[in-house]
Formats: structure tokens, C-alpha cells, sequence
């Protein structure tokens, strides 16, 4: 049990370094984007496609939060959703997969920005004009640059940790080869499989999924089913508003039916 402790500690580590990275590159741009989706609402749907790929919890949260503002359209929250992967990418950086990321982000890129487009063409939101005060003076460069990124790092660094040692000695115990031939034998139910997973309103499943691909469990297009229907606790925030249930069913009726088409699409694109 030591070895799976050693090296899930080590695989940890390495993943909380690329995260923390990335969030300090992020912490620079987090007041533009909100900007941008809120002046560019015909072109906001592929905005928001590009923002949603942010490798980060808070991001679903805070497009919600604008949606609820009534900041942005229907199609861009969406969009934000589908495009979202969370933690998912620094796992998959630092894997020996590391290059299937560029597939994945271009094709939710694309899902984002089309899904959200035919949305936003039958539904017609009326936005709040009003100036969308920045509270971003209010938190010292500190803090701002380097506190919160840390933080949000170190959570990285607890998730993959718990799942890695969770996966080490379970494998220690049932062992590798058998827990594999399990889910390579249900290929075809696997982005089911990860569509469930997907909708834990949580940023784990993403991690969950991004291990259970770079072992060999699941196929990419389970990973890319699962990975478009989660969004976080973005979908959590927006039963904030209980009046909105039909259009927030809606949202995740579109988010479920999107994931299914991706990736049994994905699927039969393969043969």
C-alpha cells in the first residue's frame, strides 16, 4: 500500500504544479471575458465556447450567475456548459495522452458554438443593459494573482489525490487487468456510462473520467459525453432560481441530448 500512496502523492503534485500555472495565467483575464460576453450577445454563444474551456470549477458558476443576472443568453450558458472540462484537462496534460486535448477542446468548441447558435435562435432573452460593475478592486493583487490560485490548486491537488489512491488500492486489491476488462467489455454503454457520472454536480466526476481514460477504461468518446454534460457546480447555481425550473430542465434536457449525440457520434465516425 505504501508504493500506491508514494505514487499517488507524486501523480498529485504533479497535477496541482499545471494547475496552479494555469490559474495564475486565468487570475489576469477573469474580468474581460464577463465584458465580452455581455457587449457580443449574437457572437456571445462562441465566446462563451472559448471561455468554458477554462480548466476551472468557478468558471459554470459564474456564467450561471450571469445567465441568472440576465447577462447573457440562454445558448451562451449552454455553450459555456458543453464546452467546460473543469479539472479534467491538467489531468490529461500531465498524462501520457496529454495530446488527445486538442481533439477534445476543438470538438466542444464547435459543440458550444452550434448548440448554442440553434438555441439562441427559438429562444429570444431579454438582457439587462445595465453596466456590469467590476468588484475586482475589492481584493488586493495578492490575493487576486496568487492566493486564490493557490487555493484553487491545492483543491485540484485533494481531488486527484483522493481518486488516485481511491483507484491505486482498488487496483491494489481487485487488480488492474480485471477492473479494465469490466469496462472494456460495456464499451458501447461507456458514455452512459459517463453521462450519469456527468451530471454529479461536482467538479470530481471530470477527474474521475480523465483517470478512468488515461488507464484504458472508457474510449474517448465516453470521456467527451461525459466531459460535455458536466458542468460543475454551475447547473447546482442555477436552481438558485426556482422559477426557472422549465427553462433550467431545458438546459439540461440540451446538455444530456447534446452528450448522447457527441458521442455515439463519435462512435459511429470511428465504425
Amino acid at each position: 500500500m505504501l508504493h500506491v500512496l508514494e505514487h499517488s502523492l507524486l501523480d498529485s503534485l504533479k497535477v496541482m504544479a499545471i494547475a496552479f500555472l494555469i490559474y495564475f495565467v486565468l487570475a489576469f483575464f477573469s474580468e474581460k471575458w464577463m465584458k465580452i460576453l455581455h457587449k457580443n450577445s449574437k457572437a456571445a454563444p462562441f465566446f462563451g465556447s472559448l471561455i468554458g474551456l477554462i480548466p476551472q470549477c468557478g468558471v459554470p458558476v459564474v456564467g450561471a450567475d450571469l445567465y441568472l443576472k440576465r447577462r447573457i443568453t440562454t445558448g451562451t450558458i449552454i455553450a459555456i456548459f458543453l464546452a467546460c472540462s473543469d479539472e479534467a484537462l491538467p489531468v490529461l496534460i500531465g498524462s501520457e495522452k496529454w495530446y488527445m486535448i486538442f481533439p477534445l477542446l476543438g470538438i466542444k468548441i464547435v459543440l458550444g458554438f452550434l448548440v448554442g447558435t440553434i438555441v439562441d435562435l427559438f429562444i429570444h432573452d431579454e438582457l439587462d443593459d445595465s453596466v456590469i460593475i467590476s468588484e475586482a478592486d475589492e481584493h488586493s493583487k495578492l490575493h487576486r494573482y496568487l492566493i486564490h490560485p493557490l487555493l484553487d490548486s491545492i483543491k485540484v491537488f485533494i481531488y486527484v489525490f483522493v481518486i488516485n489512491f481511491l483507484f491505486g488500492t482498488m487496483i491494489h486489491y481487485i487488480g488492474e487487468e480485471s477492473i479494465l476488462n469490466f469496462l472494456k467489455s460495456n464499451m458501447m454503454l461507456s458514455p452512459i456510462f459517463t453521462i450519469l457520472l456527468g451530471l454529479i454536480p461536482n467538479c470530481a466526476p471530470s477527474l474521475l473520467m480523465s483517470e478512468l481514460y488515461i488507464m484504458g477504461g472508457i474510449p474517448f468518446s465516453a470521456l467527451l459525453a461525459g466531459l460535455s454534460v458536466n458542468a460543475g457546480l454551475g447547473f447546482v447555481f442555477l436552481l438558485k432560481n426556482s422559477k426557472m425550473w422549465k427553462r433550467n430542465l431545458l438546459i439540461l434536457g440540451v446538455l444530456v441530448l447534446t452528450s448522447i449525440i457527441a458521442g455515439y457520434g463519435f462512435i459511429w465516425i470511428q465504425g
